[in-house]
């Protein structure tokens, strides 16, 4: 995997290693804060994973040690008209509506501060891990405390927050706007890992090593693929609509050449070797 310079870089980087797709936040100094420009480029990159014939999972991160994302740029938005600050957030709705519907696992790691909308674009992700290093008042923060601002969580945070931790308790974080810690994210199950390293590099290496289990030859890709479109439509459906949608990806993966190994494995009691077809 290529090495690149934060301060020279694009807003948004994407790189592959072997069937990763590596995705990053790419404004150190200015806290990974999104722009239209930065969203935009978010939007190609998922595009681009989604194309990307050798792709199987993505990782999303932020550069730099300190912050994944602290939110949308707010002194544009200080500055933007009501009509771009509308567009501004369909856009951004859009792309993380993008994100989450691809047919891929994608992994958020979390390698600093994540609040606001970055945040949003966090609960977007499959799964997230987090490198939490530092005790007491240096510690990550992780929260949506835009009522401080006199506004919502306006990227699906309201509504992806409530999904994630429950009514009561997401009510209770975006109302309050309180920064909550790693730690007390992983206690509702908003971090589902710890992923231990002595620096953000080594972090970033072992994020990438967590999302390599869910691709081939470790792991049918399609299988879980199919899985996350199957736990992601679903509960948005009726329960028969979405256990017909479950019986035709089940069929889809019956016919796949990953499905036959792994059966095949299973009866001769051998660890399968997946090729992601």
């Amino acid at each position: 995997m290529p090495d690149f310079d934060p301060e020279y870089g694009d807003l948004v980087t994407y790189q592959t290693k072997e069937n990763v797709a590596k995705i990053t936040l790419n404004a150190p100094k200015r806290a990974n804060t999104y722009s239209f420009e930065m969203m935009r480029e978010l939007d190609d990159a998922i595009l681009e994973a989604r194309f990307d014939q050798d792709v199987e999972a993505i990782m999303l991160t932020g550069a730099g040690d300190r912050f994944f994302c602290a939110g949308a740029d707010i002194s544009m938005l200080n500055e933007a008209d009501p009509k771009f600050k509308y567009q501004f957030c369909l856009h951004a709705n859009e792309t993380l509506n993008r994100l989450e519907q691809t047919d891929m696992l994608v992994l958020a790691a979390l390698n600093g501060h994540t609040v606001g909308g970055g945040l949003e674009i966090a609960m977007a992700c499959d799964l997230r891990v987090a490198h939490d290093p530092t005790e007491g008042e240096n510690e990550a923060n992780i929260g949506l405390p835009e009522v401080n601002l006199g506004v919502l969580p306006g990227t699906g945070g309201t509504q992806r927050l409530a999904r994630l931790i429950g009514k009561s308790r997401a009510m209770e974080w975006m109302t309050t706007g309180q920064l909550k810690s790693f730690q007390q994210a992983a206690e509702v199950g908003l971090v589902n890992e710890f992923l231990e390293a002595d620096s953000v590099e080594a972090f970033e290496g072992k994020a990438l090593e967590y999302a390599s289990q869910f691709t081939s030859p470790d792991s049918a890709s399609q299988a879980v693929g199919n899985i996350k479109r199957a736990v992601q439509s679903g509960p948005e459906v009726d329960f028969t609509s979405a256990l017909a949608m479950e019986r035709e990806l089940q069929q889809r993966l019956f016919e796949s050449e990953d499905a036959d190994i792994g059966l095949e494995a299973y009866v001769n009691d051998e660890r399968p070797e997946f090729t992601g077809e």
